[in-house]
């Protein structure tokens, strides 16, 4: 009965999100205002369908009904009610339903708002934003339904449908359920897919406004304005559900990584890096009238990829620990990104003259110039993800057999981008906008320039061997060697505000050549990351002081009304220095890490990077009513000599689902990370036992700039004042920079 009503319910909100849009378009062609009002209410009223709809299937989920597939598939009796209830998200089925959810909640929200001064963009916004719900609806009702109980087929296979199919008869109701799959139960997982997908749903918004001001004409950045906070949002919710994946990756996976390069975390990377592009770009419209027909662009990609990556997750096309199973809703899916793409790009064609640039880009070296270079580099990143992605399936198509690309091609291909990536965040705040170049050119020493040219392709030439194996090929060696040139071109022309902060980050880079490392690309990376924070810092203080100066305040308050005065630019400024923490422990992990795994005795030990790990005692006992038995190890860990204390690594195995999870013990410090996972045995004896062991330098770096970025993200959205009700910028006349631009 609750399963036939939770069915009903999403079909009347498929009905209804469906009139949403046919009263919009209806609307908008008899310009009739109480029809796209019909539309708006009809769109308010899909998520409270949708809501009881959800209540029914956690109902279910909670209550044992074994007898509908989808909660026998991932819940049993043993399991905790939380963990059922976030079983929602944890099957293909409900996690169609949850996406459905979270859209038609933030469309809702978005229709709350007042449409006074741009009464033309709502139907359309109404018209996109139902069209992806219907969409997802219609996935739901029509391929995986959460609500379709099981039968038996004259045949003997067991089908699922709502009702019961001709010749078919009822499978029993089955005692217990399969359980929820145990990696899906660690906390990290419980939150990471809603993040991604409030990150996926929420880029809907700017996209349904760019979809609104290509058909209404409007080619002033409005929507832009309008969308801002949507944007930044949706990049926080899913930059969360990135960094919680990985957290969940290394706490659960059991190889000591926290990011595989697997196509379904690539599928959910790519829209992260258009959005990010996107976050940059818009600012050069807002401050200078430029790139609107790219903001589009990147917009465009980022929705596409969004329903790119919910269909790689979905289709079972690629093999991943993330995907779902085999499902017949793949080709739907592909078919809705061509769909939706297409009329997007045919749109921007027909407003394409009309998103001219009001004003040229005049020099190389002004902020609009260094930001555009950055969006080439997001988007060079983004196609060799694309490519490595798309491979297996076009290696497939062609050859018959699936041809994967593995972790090392993409390091390779993506370290030089994301080194230039990190040089710029450290140029980027000493430009200006609109700045001219010949002023910059006209004081270069060009003899001055050449030698500083000149010196890496001399040093490339005289160490070509020992580079080209480190860099593997002769692309990677003249793409290095590019960025290099391009690098020392900038430092250079930007010597006068650089050279204290590339003092520093010299010093601090010889000091950790004699102390730490002499890897070269270890060292190049160490000097970016400490040029970026010098800067930023120094941004951060040359600031701060002048407020201080002018206000006479104390430090600290002219600090907090520095950041108050323009959140956007020092949260930005944050999220920098936030990555760059993060850079800190990848460095770390990728460059540093290292591993040994052995049967240890008991008493006996394993030597690793100066830690001494020493097998105690091994226990391993059944708790029936959470369906788990638990396997633990005890070892001792010490240091040079010096007793840190113990670590408890364990296996966790599942009677329910038949499957176990790994727990390492962790001893993490600023310093590295000890990392212990039982592999192996004996349990007649417990005299031995197989551990792998890991020390991963620096890695916890990476979660505390993880917290800042956060921090960072929130500062550059809060809001301060309305900005629907900020005067539009005056295009014609003469920009005045201010240090908060």
């Amino acid at each position: 009965m609750v399963a036939d009503f939770g069915y009903g319910i999403l079909v009347v909100a498929l009905l209804v999100s469906l009139y949403s849009v046919v009263a919009a378009l209806v609307g908008v062609r008899t310009k009739s205002a109480a029809l796209v009002e019909s539309a708006r209410r009809a769109m308010l009223l899909t998520w409270p369908l949708i809501t009881l709809s959800a209540l029914a299937l956690i109902y279910l989920l909670v209550n044992n009904h074994f007898e509908v597939s989808f909660v026998y598939e991932v819940t049993s009796r043993s399991m905790p009610t939380y963990l059922k209830i976030t079983a929602w998200w944890g099957g293909q089925a409900g996690s169609l339903v949850f996406w459905s959810w979270l859209m038609s909640a933030f469309a809702s929200l978005v229709t709350l708002r007042k449409w006074d001064r741009d009464r033309e963009f709502l139907p359309w916004v109404i018209v996109v934003s139902s069209v992806t719900v219907a969409f997802f609806l219609m996935m739901s009702v029509v391929f995986e339904n959460p609500f379709a109980r099981m039968w038996f087929a004259p045949s003997g296979e067991v089908i699922k449908a709502m009702l019961q199919p001709a010749g078919s008869t009822a499978v029993p109701l089955q005692p217990d359920g399969r359980g929820l799959n145990p990696l899906l139960r660690h906390p990290g997982m419980i939150i990471h897919p809603p993040m991604l997908y409030l990150g996926f749903v929420s880029f809907v918004i700017p996209y349904a406004f760019a979809i609104a001001a290509l058909v209404t004409g409007r080619t002033d950045d409005r929507w832009i304005r309008i969308t801002r906070r949507w944007t930044l949002w949706a990049w926080l919710f899913l930059s969360f559900g990135l960094v919680l994946g990985g957290r969940w990756a290394y706490d659960v996976l059991g190889w000591g990584g926290y990011w595989g390069w697997d196509p379904v975390e690539i599928a959910a990377f790519m829209p992260w890096l258009t959005g990010t592009a996107f976050l940059h770009s818009v600012m050069i419209q807002e401050k200078r009238g430029q790139l609107k027909q790219w903001n589009m662009i990147l917009i465009m990609l980022t929705y596409a990829l969004v329903i790119f990556g919910t269909f790689l997750t979905r289709s079972g096309v690629l093999s991943s620990v993330h995907a779902f199973a085999s499902s017949p809703i793949g080709p739907f899916f592909m078919g809705f990104v061509a769909l939706t793409f297409v009329i997007s790009i045919a749109l921007l064609i027909w407003r394409w003259p009309d998103l001219r640039s009001e004003t040229e880009m005049k020099s190389m070296l002004s902020r609009e110039a260094l930001f555009l270079l950055n969006n080439l580099l997001f988007m060079s990143v983004l196609v060799i993800c694309f490519v490595g992605v798309i491979y297996p399936l076009v290696s497939e198509l062609v050859t018959g057999s699936k041809v994967t690309v593995g972790p090392p091609w993409y390091e390779f291909s993506t370290s030089p981008l994301f080194a230039m990536l990190m040089f710029l965040m450290a140029i980027a705040p000493l430009s200006s906008w609109g700045l001219s170049s010949q002023e910059k050119l006209a004081n270069i020493n060009k003899p001055v320039l050449g030698g500083l040219l000149a010196a890496p392709v001399v040093a490339y030439a005289i160490w070509w061997k020992p580079i080209s194996e480190i860099m593997g090929s002769l692309p990677g060696v003249v793409i290095s060697l590019a960025i290099i040139l391009i690098v020392v071109v900038l430092m250079y022309l930007f010597r006068k505000l650089l050279w204290q902060s590339v003092l520093v980050a010299s010093v601090i880079t010889a000091y950790l050549a004699f102390t730490y490392t002499q890897n070269l690309i270890a060292l190049i990376g160490f000097f970016l990351v400490a040029l970026t924070l010098m800067v930023t810092l120094r941004e951060f203080w040359r600031a701060t002081r002048a407020r201080q100066n002018a206000q006479q305040e104390n430090f600290f308050t002219a600090f907090s009304r520095l950041i108050g005065r323009n959140r956007r630019r020092y949260g930005g400024y944050v999220i920098h220095v936030s990555m760059m923490l993060m850079a800190i422990g990848i460095l770390g992990i990728e460059l540093f890490q290292k591993e040994t795994q052995g049967m240890i005795p008991v008493g006996q030990s394993l030597k690793i990077a100066g830690y001494t790990v020493e097998y105690k005692d091994l226990a391993s006992w059944d708790e029936a009513d959470k369906g788990v038995n638990y396997t633990r190890a005890v070892v001792s860990v010490y240091k040079d000599g010096t007793y840190l204390g113990d670590l408890h690594p364990r296996k966790d195995f599942y009677f329910d689902s038949q499957q176990s999870m790994t727990i390492p013990g962790q001893r993490p410090t600023l310093k590295d990370d000890l990392y212990v996972l039982l592999i192996d045995w004996q349990p007649a004896t417990t005299t031995g036992a197989t551990f792998k062991i890991y020390v991963n330098p620096l890695v916890n770096w990476l979660w505390i700039g993880s917290l800042l970025f956060f921090i960072g993200v929130i500062i550059a959205a809060w809001p301060d004042r309305d900005p629907e009700y900020v005067p539009a910028r005056a295009r014609n006349k003469a920009y005045q920079p201010s240090s908060a631009d």
